[in-house]
């Protein structure tokens, strides 16, 4: 999704797929042009870190995601025989690595995106035992971190439709960090607009819910989330008409959308 908008503004971007797992067909269907993205997939952990200082370096690329740290593998591990013990290797590359693209990336408008997975630590008798791979550097320098997690599934009777996801800022220093979020990731199509818009629309009065029916300007327009959902996703211009009174209501105009739009 990110890459997504970056190209809609018009912006140029970079996925390190260290993982191997990039789906273009997926990719796709979340609005990515796939013919503008630039791909890599890295035999080496010091390959793609690589790749992405040069790519930060040359100043053409606004957005770069690494898919994902915990695939960032030392040449020395790949090189060497199954069940070698490498301790801190991984730690000492992004450390490393860190240190030489931390100036780079400051002195460059791109935003680099590190994907990364949970681990936990064994022996933890008190406190939380999860931690992510890659050692401690990629905390430090980070401006923002956010843990995303997967709090329960969407259904439609006994079909599974999406995951909803819940998002907790846990480090920020560009703004006041601990706020959370939740949305809907549906299966093919990625995050939800309608249910988002719909969310904050209950929450900021715009649509009124009473039991399991929800109101829009005096008029029902649905009986249940997923339903409501699916008008939203039918009637377009409501839907950005709700958007709309829901950012004017917390003081965000909408850029580019006038009021023509939404008498069309």
């Amino acid at each position: 999704h990110v890459i997504a908008e970056a190209q809609k503004s018009g912006g140029k971007a970079a996925f390190i797929d260290a993982e191997h797992a990039l789906d273009p067909v997926y990719a796709s269907k979340l609005g990515v042009d796939v013919d503008e993205l630039l791909v890599s997939q890295p035999d080496t952990g010091e390959q793609a870190l690589e790749i992405c200082e040069m790519l930060v370096r040359s100043g053409a690329i606004d957005v770069i995601v690494i898919d994902s740290v915990a695939a960032l593998v030392p040449r020395a591990e790949i090189q060497g025989e199954m069940g070698d013990s490498h301790v801190g290797l991984q730690a000492r590359l992004m450390s490393q690595a860190l240190r030489k693209l931390a100036g780079a990336i400051n002195k460059s408008h791109t935003s680099v995106i590190f994907i990364n997975q949970l681990r936990e630590k064994v022996g933890i008798m008190f406190g939380n035992p999860e931690t992510t791979t890659g050692g401690r550097a990629l905390k430090f320098y980070a401006s923002v971190r956010l843990d995303v997690r997967r709090i329960e599934s969407v259904k439609s009777g006994e079909e599974v439709l999406g995951s909803r996801t819940r998002v907790k800022v846990v480090k920020n220093k560009v703004a006041p960090p601990f706020k959370q979020c939740e949305f809907d990731i549906m299966y093919g199509t990625g995050v939800s607009i309608e249910g988002d818009v719909l969310d904050c629309a209950v929450q900021t009065k715009v649509v009124d819910k009473a039991g399991a029916w929800y109101s829009y300007d005096g008029t029902r327009i649905g009986q249940g989330r997923e339903n409501v959902k699916q008008y939203l996703s039918e009637n377009p211009q409501i839907l950005l008409e709700m958007e709309k009174k829901v950012k004017e209501s917390i003081g965000i105009k909408m850029a580019g959308i006038e009021e023509k739009d939404l008498t069309d």
